[in-house]
């Protein structure tokens, strides 16, 4: 079972639910981090409260390596029928490091009693404080950091809990230690200390605080996951940045809450997934004609209906394009990294307040999920400019203009009287069925399309400048897409990530049409993006490769499918 260096080991621990997976992450990430591991997490968890059979993976090592893998080099089963469910990712190579009495399985393994071990330190509750400690001796981590963080995690529930979870950690390191310097077990991985002091984020929690700089005072939701997450975070900084958090009785009234936040002056988001998002339409139609800001984060799941309410999917794109009756501008962020989740919803709330549009933040349940480890975000920079006016006597909220960019007042602030109507409208926001008027004022709201294009985020390119195969993908798979591509040490390969989907770019089409051969990763089943790129730029991709079981993509695998077809062509 030795091992050869390696930049990264990838860490499985899985069981049953509530059996404490998430919590083995939890300390488990940060105690790596602050040793000076970069760590990345990602889970796959059942769409139930106890039982079935999930998985969290943890990658540790010198470097980033921030995507999904199919290997395992470690795995720590909880349970018999962890050992079944992930039977398909075990090689010889992969140490399995459990209790065998409890896992009843032939596979060859190190038998590691958490049990009696944590029954040294005072009872079987300390199990998984052993199994945490045991991976930390196997791979040198900082005992004194696990000390000094149980201590900190556990000091609410009083001295004699802090004191046993304490021992069973020295007892578990003890013997992740003998292991390793058995000879038979090697992990060798360097440590970077400046990695110590970096942030640990989640992907929902890089989208709240993203809201949180951009200025959102004011968010209501009606809880549906991935996307509740956002909500959640939010509803722990209340007190800190004055938020007003409120869980509303059903997502119509959750949009219909943030439209008014955003007339009287507030910023406000609301937060959701697909099905969710589908009892929006009419509030977002709403946005649309009275030209109110709005900014709406979808974290998407697979449907249709309730679908796999806990697994990912990328198949709501089209609905966040083409939502709503009638027609309106709008936007679509799809940040592929925590970096662009936290500036592009802060970007969201300026667009949304400047073009007086709805933007949308997509995500999903993967990216959602799973945790990052980064030097910082852009909270140093960020800034919050509201482009509300100090309204005049004669105010008209639906003047003409040569942008088409009403001065948008607020109720209460100048002389003027705000008026907005659902219905069209005239400049002053009087009801309105006049055949020149509404083209007029369809004009003007269409008209602002230009300027949203003009300010568009580009793609990112990744990879040679000269390419002769592109690879093209939008929002989570920015990652996974970039280091499957590295994986294949090809000097005329290169990924495009879009993080802005709608519209596109102006960029978009020179950049494409540059490479010889064109291959698009994305998790749906008709190719989403692939339907926007033709009907919106005219371009039609080669190649394409996608997923769509509610897992997402693992670098190694999609690695081997862009070979192929970077090779001879043909769809996967």
């Amino acid at each position: 079972m030795t091992r050869s260096s390696k930049n990264d080991v990838a860490i499985v621990v899985a069981g049953q639910a509530g059996q404490g997976i998430q919590t083995i992450e939890s300390i488990l990430t940060k105690v790596l981090k602050r040793s000076g591991y970069h760590v990345f997490a990602t889970k796959e968890y059942m769409s139930r409260i106890r039982g079935g059979s999930n998985s969290t993976l943890i990658r540790v090592g010198p470097d980033r390596t921030p995507a999904n893998v199919d290997r395992i080099d470690i795995l720590v089963p909880l349970d018999g029928a962890a050992i079944d469910h992930l039977a398909h990712r075990l090689s010889p190579d992969t140490l399995i490091l459990g209790e065998r009495e409890i896992l009843a399985t032939d596979r060859e393994m190190v038998d590691l009693s958490f049990s009696a071990i944590a029954g040294e330190a005072g009872g079987k509750i300390y199990s998984n404080t052993v199994a945490i400690a045991a991976l930390c001796g196997l791979l040198e981590g900082d005992l004194k950091v696990l000390e000094d963080y149980l201590s900190k995690h556990f000091a609410r529930k009083g001295k004699a809990v802090v004191a046993g979870n304490v021992t069973a950690a020295q007892k578990g390191y003890r013997a992740g230690r003998e292991l390793l310097s058995s000879g038979k077990i090697a992990f060798p991985l360097k440590k970077r200390a400046e990695t110590a002091d970096e942030i640990l984020v989640s992907g929902g929690a890089a989208v709240a605080l993203g809201a949180i700089s951009g200025g959102c005072r004011f968010i209501s939701a009606y809880p549906m996951s991935p996307g509740t997450a956002v909500l959640t975070y939010m509803a722990h900084q209340d007190s800190r940045f004055g938020i007003v958090v409120e869980q509303a009785e059903d997502e119509i009234a959750a949009v219909n809450m943030a439209i008014g936040a955003w007339y009287a002056g507030g910023r406000a988001m609301v937060t959701t997934s697909g099905g969710g998002f589908a009892l929006m339409e009419e509030g977002v139609s709403l946005a649309g004609i009275t030209e109110s800001p709005l900014v709406v984060h979808i974290g998407q799941r697979p449907g249709p209906a309730t679908g796999m309410a806990t697994r990912t999917e990328q198949a709501d794109l089209e609905l966040a394009a083409y939502a709503g009756h009638g027609e309106f501008p709008r936007i679509i962020y799809a940040p592929g990294s925590v970096e662009e989740a936290f500036d592009l919803t802060h970007r969201a709330f300026d667009a949304a307040d400047r073009y007086q549009v709805p933007v949308f933040v997509l995500t999903d349940q993967y990216f959602i999920d799973s945790y990052y480890c980064v030097p910082h975000l852009g909270a140093a920079t960020a800034q919050v400019k509201d482009h509300f006016v100090l309204t005049p006597a004669g105010y008209k909220r639906y003047a003409l203009t040569e942008d088409g960019i009403s001065p948008r007042g607020i109720p209460g602030f100048g002389e003027g009287l705000v008026c907005v109507d659902s219905h069209e409208h005239t400049e002053e926001g009087h009801i309105t069925e006049g055949i020149d008027l509404r083209n007029r004022m369809m004009e003007k709201r269409m008209g602002k399309m230009d300027l949203i294009v003009s300010d568009s985020v580009p793609p990112t390119l990744i990879g040679p400048e000269k390419y002769r195969v592109l690879v093209v993908c939008w929002g989570s798979n920015r990652h996974i897409a970039a280091e499957a591509v590295s994986l294949l040490g090809k000097d005329d390969i290169a990924v495009l990530h879009f993080s802005q989907v709608f519209p596109l770019p102006p960029e978009t089409k020179d950049l494409i049409l540059a490479a010889d051969r064109t291959i698009l990763v994305e998790n749906n089943y008709t190719g989403q993006f692939a339907r926007l790129l033709r009907g919106h730029a005219g371009i039609q991709i080669q190649h394409h490769i996608r997923q769509y079981d509610g897992r997402p993509f693992c670098s190694e695998a999609l690695a081997r499918k862009i070979l192929r077809l970077a090779r001879r062509g043909g769809s996967q």
